[in-house]
């Protein structure tokens, strides 16, 4: 009989693993805290061989294709509408651009036949013993699993309850991030990409819908200090984000004044997560949980790769023989080959708050200029190749069932 694991969240890495774990004839379990796959979000890119491999040993890469955004060109003006910058599609869309929403729904189509998914309930309780975890949810009755995998993101419940409290694990990088959407009245066409006003450590930015032309996503970017507020509470951080930008020109407050209405209104700061050591007993985290970084690091292509190794190495582990099997070297050998390559990637979300919003009028010029200049943009289009692809990948295809 097939080890029973548990994955906790059902974005990106989450169904990744479970169509591997599937794959490899483990027994797996979805829990996901929304009611359904989120749909829309942000659109996330994947480049580089090793992102493009294991997106065709998942058996997705094609339908990802077809579904590609074809990337997102970014023009940055002044207040008067004045071309500022203008970045091409493949700057921030990689070799492969598609929705977060639409990632989700195709892993999630994929793994189906692999796993059982569970929607509208979370983690509440992790108990470990000798021979594998009892887990109390809040709503489902208590059920006992072999292996517990935190793919819950950078706020991982998981790694809360098995590994501490988030502030010893998530470091605030000076920004922070808000997403919604809204009816287009700027005409933006869906091959227009976005349109972004700067003034010192702030941007606003709108781009239009591919699925609805009457409708925009906005991108608002801050700069600040860490907040407390209520992750949960979408009118106190529209507060927030109304107080950051106001009195700014441009088509601002058309937007801040959208924010009423917004119902899918997506605010966080810009952190990163710091594990120091990926599992304890037959708990392990994977993706954002681990090693996330809120924007610009590669977290979702990272997150791919880092599902794909965990579950080849849980089976290399186990066996063909489906025997009791030792999650323990598992765990270790996929840290070991995921930590340096995740950590590589990661730093790029350091940089993504002051390339957004710098924090002066210099480093906005500064910024303008060296992204203007073709030398300096195809050097970064070139290191951003050489990061995503520092892996020695395993190919775990032909490895046998433990069933």
């Amino acid at each position: 009989m097939g080890k029973k694991v548990l994955v906790s969240g059902a974005s990106i890495a989450g169904p990744a693993l479970a169509y591997w774990l599937g794959r490899h004839g483990f027994e797996v379990t979805v829990v996901e805290l929304a009611p359904a796959l989120r749909e829309g979000g942000q659109a996330v890119d994947f480049r580089g061989d090793t992102h493009l491999t294991v997106l065709e040993r998942t058996g997705v890469l094609a339908e990802l294709r077809r579904i590609r955004t074809g990337g997102s060109p970014m023009l940055f003006v002044d207040e008067r509408g004045k071309r500022q910058l203008f970045l091409p599609a493949d700057f921030a869309g990689g070799d492969i651009e598609v929705l977060r929403g639409d990632l989700s729904r195709v892993l999630y189509e994929h793994s189906l036949p692999h796993a059982e998914y569970v929607f509208g309930d979370t983690v509440t309780r992790l108990e470990q013993t000798e021979d594998g975890v009892r887990v109390a949810f809040r709503h489902g009755a208590p059920r006992a699993f072999d292996l517990v995998i935190g793919a819950d993101g950078l706020h991982s419940n998981v790694r809360q309850l098995a590994f501490g409290p988030e502030e010893k694990y998530v470091r605030h990088l000076g920004h922070y991030a808000a997403t919604w959407s809204l009816p287009n009245h700027l005409g933006a066409g869906s091959g227009e990409g976005s349109i972004g006003y700067n003034v010192p450590g702030r941007l606003a930015s709108v781009g239009a819908d591919r699925r609805n032309p009457d409708r925009v996503g906005a991108f608002f970017v801050f700069a600040s200090d860490e907040l407390t507020y209520d992750r949960h509470d979408p009118e106190q951080q529209k507060a927030l984000i109304t107080d950051a930008f106001a009195g700014l020109g441009w088509e601002v407050p058309r937007l801040l004044a959208s924010l009423e209405d917004a119902t899918d209104l997506y605010f966080d700061s810009i952190s990163r997560a710091d594990v120091e050591t990926w599992s304890t007993g037959r708990v392990a985290l994977v993706g954002d949980a681990a090693c996330g970084a809120t924007i610009g690091g590669m977290g979702t292509g990272t997150g791919i790769v880092a599902a794909y190794v965990l579950a080849g190495e849980l089976a290399r582990a186990y066996g063909a023989d489906g025997g009791d099997g030792d999650h323990t070297t598992a765990f270790v050998r996929y840290e070991n080959l995921v930590r340096g390559y995740a950590e590589g990637c990661q730093k790029g979300g350091d940089r993504t708050g002051p390339f957004l919003a710098p924090g002066s009028r210099t480093a906005l010029r500064l910024r303008n200029w060296m992204l203007s200049r073709p030398f300096f943009l195809n050097w970064m289009l070139r290191e951003g190749q050489k990061v995503s692809s520092t892996i020695d990948l395993p190919d775990y295809t032909a490895e046998p069932s433990i069933r």
